[in-house]
C-alpha cells in the first residue's frame, strides 16, 4: 500500500467546505483531466457509490484513462466545532484502497472562520507490485497533486463568499 497526505486552510466555514467537497460532480472541475458522476439515487451517506473517471476526454481520447469507483464508508458531517470525517473504499481494477478526508473547523486571526481540510489515501496501483516499485513516486505526485487541487476548491469556495 502507498500512503499519502495533503492538507490546506480554506477561508470558509466547515459546513460549507464539507458541502463542496461531498458534491461528487463538483470534483471534476478540480481534479483535472477527471469527471465524476454519482451512481446511487442519494449521492450522500454511508452506501453512495459514484466513480472518478480520469482520461484524455479533453483531447478526444476518452478510452485513453481508467475508472475509480469507490462506495461511502463513513459519512460524519461538521457540527458546530466538532469536525466533519468522510471515508471512501475503492473499487476499481486500477486503483484499489481507501481514501477520505477530514473537515476541521478553525477559527482566523481575524475571527473569521476557516477550515482544515485533509485529505488521506491508502492505495494500491494494478497490478500490484507496481505499488511496491513505484510507490514512493505516487505517494508524491499523490500528496502534491491533492494539496493543488484542494488549494483549486479552496479558491473556488472562497469566490462565492
Amino acid at each position: 500500500m502507498t500512503r499519502f497526505v495533503a492538507s490546506v486552510e480554506v477561508d470558509a466555514p466547515a459546513v460549507d467546505v464539507w458541502d463542496l467537497m461531498t458534491d461528487w460532480p463538483a470534483h471534476g472541475r478540480w481534479v483535472p483531466l477527471t469527471r465524476v458522476r454519482v451512481l446511487t439515487p442519494l449521492a450522500t451517506g454511508v452506501g453512495a457509490r459514484f466513480v472518478g473517471r480520469s482520461s484524455l476526454a479533453v483531447v478526444g481520447l476518452d478510452a485513453v484513462g481508467f475508472d475509480d469507483p469507490m462506495e461511502v464508508t463513513r459519512w460524519q458531517p461538521p457540527v458546530g466545532d466538532r469536525a466533519g470525517r468522510c471515508d471512501v473504499r475503492k473499487l476499481g481494477r486500477v486503483v484499489r484502497g481507501t481514501a477520505g478526508f477530514d473537515v476541521v473547523p478553525l477559527t482566523g486571526r481575524d475571527g473569521r472562520p476557516r477550515t482544515r481540510v485533509v485529505w488521506e489515501e491508502d492505495i494500491d496501483i494494478a497490478p500490484r507490485p507496481l505499488t511496491r516499485l513505484v510507490g514512493p513516486l505516487v505517494a508524491l505526485a499523490g500528496r502534491l497533486a491533492f494539496t493543488a487541487t484542494l488549494r483549486t476548491m479552496g479558491r473556488e469556495l472562497s469566490g462565492r463568499r
